[in-house]
């Protein structure tokens, strides 16, 4: 069987991508695998371990955690020695922080179920793809509603709601409670 081939040639070479550019991992190898290992049987797992072993085991591997944090199961933290989570924070099932940057999560901030904080990214402008990565911050007493995409390098400000469902690309103000959907829009990729 073959594959039949486009009349052009896309110009995307992912086999030049090179994953040691645009990303600082923050620990050794052996960190991360022991990290994955607590990860799998503690964090992604369905049993309700309590949120207290939880947070002593974010500690053990270099997060910052406050007090009064619930953490339910199914959460996947990625880099816990880049996270720093308030006081009274409480985060839903199955909510996926990837923290390739730093993830700052201030007090009494509420993270949704399914919701996906996503601190990694491309350069889909370049070829070759690399990192294009960016922290993200929750201040005080925002509320991720579930199933929201939070994108590098957004702020969502003091006491804000993003409403279920939203893709958030940029920085939102506070004390706002907004929906954000992408706009249609088309543009060249290749200029």
């Amino acid at each position: 069987m073959s594959l039949q081939m486009n009349q052009s040639k896309s110009k995307v070479s992912l086999k030049n991508f090179d994953a040691s550019i645009g990303l600082d991992r923050g620990a050794s190898r052996i960190k991360e695998i022991i990290w994955y290992l607590f990860k799998t049987f503690f964090f992604l797992s369905a049993l309700p371990y309590p949120s207290r072993l939880k947070v002593s085991i974010l500690k053990m591997f270099g997060a910052k955690v406050g007090h009064g944090v619930v953490i339910k199961p199914r959460v996947n933290i990625h880099f816990p020695w880049k996270l720093s989570i308030g006081s009274n924070v409480w985060v839903g099932e199955e909510a996926f922080l990837l923290n390739f940057e730093p993830l700052l999560i201030e007090d009494n901030v509420c993270i949704s179920q399914r919701s996906f904080l996503c601190g990694g990214n491309h350069d889909y402008k370049n070829p070759t793809m690399p990192y294009r990565n960016g922290p993200i911050t929750l201040k005080e007493g925002c509320w991720i509603g579930a199933n929201c995409f939070i994108a590098p390098n957004v702020t969502i400000g003091t006491d804000t709601v993003i409403t279920a469902g939203s893709i958030v690309t940029k920085s939102v103000k506070e004390n706002l409670v907004t929906s954000i959907t992408p706009e249609n829009f088309s543009k060249p990729r290749w200029v």
